[in-house]
């Protein structure tokens, strides 16, 4: 099998870690009203683990900080989704504090290892 840079990287480990539960928890509630919604956590949480790969394939260490900027916004977007999941009671508490524990996590590591990137570019 072709291995990958990215696939070394705690934090893209940690983030498909992340996406896969949250991916189950939106096969269960994907009915019609919360459809959308289900989507939403789907594709932003599959967003972090995508930037992190995309960037690991750049040639320069200031590009590849740049795609950790972007999965680091997409913590906070799926964030965000998931308190919405949870107001709307497609969710329960328990549910979205491990959620948001677990994206304040990855949030601090891809932060320290974005400043790490940057740190190579000097």
């Amino acid at each position: 099998m072709a291995h990958f840079r990215f696939m070394d990287l705690d934090i893209w480990k940690k983030s498909i870690e992340i996406n896969d539960r949250l991916f189950d928890l939106a096969d269960k509630f994907s009915d019609a009203k919360s459809f959308r919604v289900a989507e939403q956590l789907r594709g932003a949480s599959l967003s972090i683990s995508n930037n992190i790969a995309e960037g690991s394939g750049s040639f320069s260490d200031k590009d590849f900080a740049n795609f950790l900027n972007i999965a680091r916004r997409s913590v906070f977007e799926t964030a965000n989704i998931s308190f919405v999941a949870f107001k709307r009671n497609f969710i329960d508490k328990k549910e979205l504090d491990q959620i948001l524990d677990d994206l304040d996590l990855l949030s601090r590591k891809i932060t320290n290892f974005r400043k790490t990137v940057l740190k190579n570019n000097n």
